[in-house]
């Protein structure tokens, strides 16, 4: 009996260690044979086998670590992960047990136990008693230190005293000042805090950096002691900063800056990284940089050729208020010194090409007040750089400076030239001929992924069915070595669940015949539910469910020589033409067409009724509803509109009280209600505007292959995503929107309301997709910009659209050359920010109108409330940019 392995498999830890403790190194390797097989036995096991033998796994690991001898093969077993679970483990015994051995070699375990990343943090407490007695320097490792910075904000005492007066164990919170001072590795370690690729999270546990016990304060005290030298501190910090990183991981560098209260001297030892930040930092970082660079001028310690320096960095950068406070600080040096102007002057015309016009004006009013009459050479030198303001202010720039690029010719309203993107091209959807090899691989690659496209997925289907249709043995043959890493096309799995396969794979498993005839019928209900009132991205996923297990029953059944509803283009479109050749085969052959195939294919089909009497001619039912089907009216899917701050019904019956929307509803369509098959139903029955549901994250742009000749219908659907996008902290639905309108079928209000509500959308990438679509629909001659400024009126007014997102939304649709479309699209919406008060953002929004009309010389009435905004007094960004809109309008005016 080997009473070791016996002690192991009972899970007496106590017994494991007292058997092995006298073992010689010889006598300890000799038990490895055995407790690797019974670590290879236990990976085996299930969760529940293995949470009732959570005893064994300990002893196990325990003996493990104390038999082997080697400290790469004792790290080894120690940091393995399938002799660990989730619950907390006492490393107690295994410190215990392995601290008779050499201390070389537990300081060599240690190290290597520290310079595993995911196990280092569990694994702190073994560490640091393997390390106790050798002497051995600390591990540096970025793991290791975030541990032991973690352990140090945590540290607790042993005993603690009860009311009663009598002791009991029990840890009470350990002040991080003592646990610092009582700790030997702090001199050693506190350095490496400021090396980690991220700062340990433990550091920025704090409300007020200065408040004791906190680690800013701790560190400047230990600064102060002696214990770590304060330079240590100060270039740690700084060269962190440098590195760069997000925001939140700086913010406690800059915290123990400022704790640290840093001299004049030292600010100015460091004055090149200042700038460094100052021009690449993130905001924040960015700000407070700039603060040190502003107290050195103000002390005399910044010279005007590095404020120059600085200066041309940060008005480069796009924060208004850093931009802002560095001509505010630009104006006091020229102030103290004009001889420094031919140096500051140059660098101030940095900010010609800021985006913001008033910035711009601030920096040219600076220049006109500091420049003399004899200044010829930096004359020239700003002429230059004036060419990048904007046509207006150009012609300022041209009384004052001289010379610089005419502002009427060509770059002026004059010689302007509209610039749109190219319309979207289509690829050709081609099966026909590819090889049975193609397809293999195709099948193989889209079983390993979750992020097929729609065209990758409709090109596996139908060479799926072509080659099953030739030659199902050869097919299956060729798959069987390409899906067997998968568990469902084993020879020993059985029959296949279908609920849990895509498309592909439910057609290989088809072929290879893992799946059960009658669990494809098509009364079947998918995912154990019926075709009942569910959210539109289920019942679209329904739909290419339908039609993949009817083509997987077709395989098993009655092969169909090809499907019917393959795209034509990569966009989902199926040619007329296409579908009627299809057919004809289908009548030559004498097969009977699948009834969801046949449907998706309608749904698919471009509407031309040129090809209705080919149709017709088949003299076939389906050949007749397709003529019927291409003849029909094309007209946009009608809907009601109407507003409302009503949400989805709760759990607990009442409903969501939120931000007033506008709600689209769609009406019957009668069509695909009675002559389609049922698992269609549900996309032409009514369908309110509800706010979106989830569970179908990812799978939108796959859907949209389903209707792609109906892009009102589906802009119906995607509005609620979208509006959540706009009133809400959700994003990713500019994408399908950008997709959307790519599409076929008309542009009409729907997909113009749907563009409107993402151009305010919160998150930057949903609004730069909005910005493409708009610019998709402009190219192709489809976008209707008096609509579309009348949805952005209406939205602006309900709250759902910000102004300073749409200002960010038309300002990047403008910079693309598309100043006149820009323009016509906010000339119908400046009304909701100027007749119904004073809005925020309404003059960054007035600000873009007027640089597109400023490019464009586009003429036309002054907007609603514009002229009383511009009548108003002072210098706000409102009336400033009302004034200068209502300038650029009359001047395009007179001109025409």
């Amino acid at each position: 009996m080997n009473t070791l392995l016996d002690a192991v498999r009972t899970g007496r830890c106590d017994l494991v260690t007292s058997l092995i403790t006298p073992l010689t190194d010889h006598e300890r390797r000799a038990h490895l044979p055995e407790l690797t097989a019974l670590r290879a036995e236990a990976r085996a096991w299930d969760w529940r086998r293995r949470w009732d033998a959570e005893p064994t796994l300990r002893a196990l690991h325990l003996a493990g670590a104390g038999c082997h001898t080697g400290p790469a093969a004792a790290a080894s077993w120690i940091a393995a992960r399938d002799l660990r679970d989730a619950r907390p483990r006492d490393t107690a015994p295994l410190a215990a047990l392995l601290a008779g051995r050499a201390p070389d070699w537990r300081a060599d375990v240690a190290h290597r136990l520290a310079a595993r990343t995911a196990t280092v943090a569990d694994d702190y407490p073994l560490i640091r008693a393997l390390l106790d007695g050798t002497q051995a320097p600390a591990p540096t490792t970025d793991g290791f230190v975030h541990a032991w910075a973690l352990a140090t904000t945590t540290a607790t005492t042993a005993t603690d005293t009860t009311p009663t007066g009598r002791h009991r164990p029990r840890p009470r919170p350990r002040p991080l000042r003592v646990a610092l001072r009582e700790d030997p590795y702090t001199p050693h370690l506190v350095p490496h805090l400021f090396e980690t690729a991220e700062p340990a999270p433990s550091l920025t546990w704090y409300d007020t950096p200065h408040t004791p016990g906190r680690w800013p304060a701790e560190l400047a005290h230990l600064a102060a002691q002696g214990t770590v030298e304060r330079r240590t501190l100060i270039d740690g910090s700084i060269n962190r900063l440098l590195r760069g990183g997000r925001t939140a991981h700086l913010a406690f560098y800059t915290d123990l800056l400022d704790v640290l209260d840093l001299t004049t001297d030292e600010r100015a030892e460091h004055t090149a990284d200042w700038i460094a930040l100052a021009a690449d930092a993130p905001s924040p970082t960015a700000g407070r940089a700039q603060q040190t660079l502003t107290a050195l001028f103000e002390a005399g310690r910044l010279p005007a050729d590095r404020l120059a320096e600085m200066s041309q960095a940060v008005l480069f950068r796009p924060e208004k208020k850093l931009v802002r406070a560095q001509l505010v600080l630009l104006g006091k040096a020229l102030r103290r010194r004009a001889e420094d102007r031919s140096t500051l002057l140059p660098a101030t015309a940095a900010a010609f090409g800021h985006p913001d016009t008033v910035l711009q004006e601030k920096a040219l009013k600076l220049v006109a007040t500091h420049l003399r009459p004899g200044d010829d050479a930096l004359r020239t030198d700003l002429a230059f750089e004036a060419e990048h303001l904007g046509p207006a202010l150009r012609r300022t720039a041209a009384d004052l400076l001289g010379a610089i690029a005419d502002p009427t010719d060509p770059t002026g309203p004059a010689g302007y030239e509209e610039t749109l993107p190219a319309a979207p091209a289509r690829r050709p959807l081609t099966t026909a001929g590819r090889s049975l090899a193609e397809t293999v691989e195709l099948v193989a690659a889209l079983a390993r992924t979750n992020a097929a496209t729609a065209e990758e997925t409709e090109t596996a289907l139908d060479l799926l069915v072509r080659h099953a249709h030739q030659d199902r043995t050869a097919l299956a043959a060729a798959l069987l070595p390409a899906l067997a890493d998968r568990h469902w096309a084993r020879q020993d799995a059985g029959h296949a669940d279908p609920d849990h396969l895509s498309g592909p794979e439910l057609l290989a498993a088809a072929v290879l015949g893992r799946l059960d005839p009658a669990d494809l019928a098509p009364q079947r209900p998918i995912n154990g539910r019926g075709f009942g009132q569910h959210c539109i991205h289920d019942a679209l996923q329904r739909v290419t469910t339908a039609r993949a297990r009817e083509a997987a029953l077709r395989v098993l059944t009655d092969p169909l020589p090809f499907l019917l509803a393959t795209p034509t283009w990569d966009c989902g479109t199926l040619e007329p033409q296409d579908l009627i050749t299809r057919l004809t085969a289908y009548t030559r052959q004498g097969r009977v067409p699948a009834p969801a195939d046949f449907a998706q294919a309608l749904l698919r089909v471009r509407r031309d009724p040129h090809a209705a009497a080919q149709a017709e001619a088949l003299a076939t039912d389906e050949g007749r509803r397709l003529a019927a089907w291409l003849t029909a009216d094309g007209a946009p899917a009608p809907h009601t509109r109407h507003v409302t701050d009503r949400g989805p019904r709760t759990w607990w019956g009442g409903q969501q009280d939120m931000p007033r929307r506008i709600v689209l509803e769609l009406a019957e369509h009668l069509v695909i209600q009675k002559e389609f098959p049922a698992v269609f139903h549900p996309l032409g029955r009514p369908r309110t505007g509800t706010p979106h549901c989830w569970h179908w994250r990812g799978q939108e742009l796959a859907h949209l292959a389903v209707l792609p000749q109906d892009r009102e219908t589906q802009a119906v659907w995607l509005l609620p995503d979208l509006t959540g996008c706009a009133i809400g902290e959700d994003r990713g639905a500019g994408e399908v929107l950008s997709r959307l309108a790519e599409l076929g079928g008309p542009a009409g209000p729907a997909l113009h309301l749907a563009v409107a509500t993402a151009l305010g959308a919160r998150h930057t990438e949903d609004r730069l997709a909005a910005v493409d679509a708009l610019l998709v629909l402009a190219a192709t001659g489809e976008l209707d910009t008096a609509l579309l400024g009348r949805d952005l009126a209406e939205l602006l007014r309900l709250g759902t659209v910000k102004p300073n997102r749409l200002a960010d939304a038309a300002r990047t649709a403008a910079a693309t050359g598309a100043y006149a479309t820009t323009w016509a699209v906010l000339a119908g919406a400046l009304a909701a920010v100027l007749t119904d008060g004073p809005a925020r953002g309404a003059g960054e929004l007035l600000a873009v109108a007027a640089d597109c009309v400023e490019h464009c010389g586009a003429g036309g009435p002054l907007p609603e409330g514009l002229a009383p905004a511009a009548a108003r007094k002072g210098t706000s960004q409102l009336a400033t940019q009302a004034r200068r809109l209502r300038i650029a309008l009359d001047t395009a005016a007179a001109a025409g």
